[in-house]
């Protein structure tokens, strides 16, 4: 799903990606109000549609710091009109996220204390509470001037070369350290410590109350864990972990004691490291059961038309689809940018229609080059009837096809997870 690509977006292609984005943005926000962007934000399938939509590689990691970078710039200067705001990006802008949300706070009378607290919490359940092999290096919150946010963070492994995207939404949101992600996008699973899964509640608990003890009395237990001959298959390891790191941090929880696991990870120097260690000291010592389930739920290029290892989840590819293609139609673009963004729609449909990517590709070179360039000739014909409808009005649908378009929307049911 997303390869670990380096480089960034030519500005030729960048800028007409910000002019598209905001158009698009426009659209959305006109129709369906601030929140639903936010909600089409923490959508993995639109989200990756979107992107495809911009013109950029529907496989690459650059596709979310891209878009992301694309809707702050489209947004800028905006942010009243559009009742939007974004903060953060990658790298180094990623850590100015705390200061960009209180100035967006004091503009539109925000409690801006909370909402640096989500951004805070949110960055650290993602590198430390699910330690999963994905170091967090982007970070977009993106709120509401009525207070409600969302956020798309992503992370690299640069052993295997996958990356790892996040997606957090407060509407619905009842635990920041229990089941909090509307969606995480990969196709690489494994097997990471979960300290944020419902089932990991008893450790999360144990965890927290070992924090609070005398230092001395959990680095002696935690030399004891050390020491002893684990599983191999053991998914936990304490080799990067000293003694004098775990004192250091725990110092700091024996003197301001944290009030739940959330208190904890926001505390001072507590990171991967110390989380790692109490919670096999929790495990070993006390037997709290650790949790080892990847949370991903979406993905995209191994979705089989079998269903196998992930069915393809058609009706959220539908939808995805379906909105982005009306908000193209309808957004003040010259008829090329409007074919052009239809286009690459089209491809990116056809290639999760198809069940599998890397099937489709397969058929794909066993065509002739004449089934190939008939194909495109009717996609291209398609396609230009739809840019030139874009510039006549649409005539409103009778109450007939609302209550049938309602029908399908109801029988399509709530976005479901394609790993889920």
């Amino acid at each position: 799903m997303m390869p670990l690509h380096w480089g960034k977006a030519p500005a030729w292609l960048f800028q007409r990606m910000v002019k598209l984005c905001r158009a698009v943005t426009e659209i959305v926000v006109t129709d369906y109000g601030p929140m639903e962007l936010l909600r089409r934000f923490s959508d993995p399938v639109w989200f990756q549609s979107f992107g495809c939509v911009l013109g950029f590689d529907w496989h690459s990691s650059g596709v979310t710091t891209t878009v992301c970078g694309a809707l702050k710039e489209a947004v800028k200067g905006q942010e009243e009109n559009l009742g939007l705001y974004v903060c953060g990006g990658k790298g180094g802008a990623s850590r100015k996220t705390p200061a960009e949300i209180t100035g967006f706070s004091e503009r539109f009378s925000l409690d801006g204390d909370v909402l640096v607290k989500a951004s805070r919490l949110s960055a650290k359940v993602d590198s430390a509470a699910l330690q999963d092999g994905f170091q967090i290096y982007q970070h977009v919150f993106i709120g509401t001037t009525q207070g409600s946010w969302a956020v798309v963070q992503q992370g690299m492994n640069t052993d295997t070369r996958w990356a790892r995207r996040y997606h957090w939404l407060s509407e619905g949101l009842e635990s920041f350290i229990s089941e909090p992600h509307e969606g995480i996008a990969c196709d690489h699973v494994g097997k990471p410590l979960n300290m944020v899964a419902s089932e990991a509640d008893i450790a999360r608990q144990a965890v927290t109350a070992i924090s609070q003890r005398l230092p001395d009395v959990t680095v002696k237990e935690f030399e004891r864990v050390r020491a002893l001959a684990m599983p191999e298959q053991h998914p936990v390891g304490l080799g990067d972990v000293s003694p004098k790191y775990l004192q250091k941090a725990l110092v700091g929880t024996y003197e301001k004691p944290p009030q739940d696991f959330s208190a904890l990870l926001l505390q001072p120097g507590v990171g991967p490291k110390t989380i790692r260690a109490l919670a096999l000291i929790a495990e070993v010592t006390h037997g709290a059961p650790l949790s080892f389930r990847d949370p991903v739920t979406y993905t995209f290029a191994v979705g089989g038309k079998d269903g196998w290892p992930y069915p393809v989840d058609r009706n959220a590819y539908d939808r995805s689809v379906a909105f982005l293609e009306k908000g193209i139609r309808e957004a003040k673009l010259g008829n090329k940018d409007r074919l052009d963004a239809l286009r690459r729609l089209d491809s990116w449909s056809r290639a999760v229609g198809a069940g599998e990517v890397r099937s489709q590709m397969s058929d794909e070179r066993c065509k002739t080059s004449e089934e190939r360039r008939r194909e495109d000739e009717i996609r291209s014909e398609k396609l230009e009837s739809r840019a030139q409808n874009c510039s006549s009005p649409h005539p409103s649908p009778s109450r007939g096809e609302e209550e049938r378009s309602a029908g399908e929307e109801t029988a399509g049911g709530e976005r479901k997870a394609v790993g889920g």
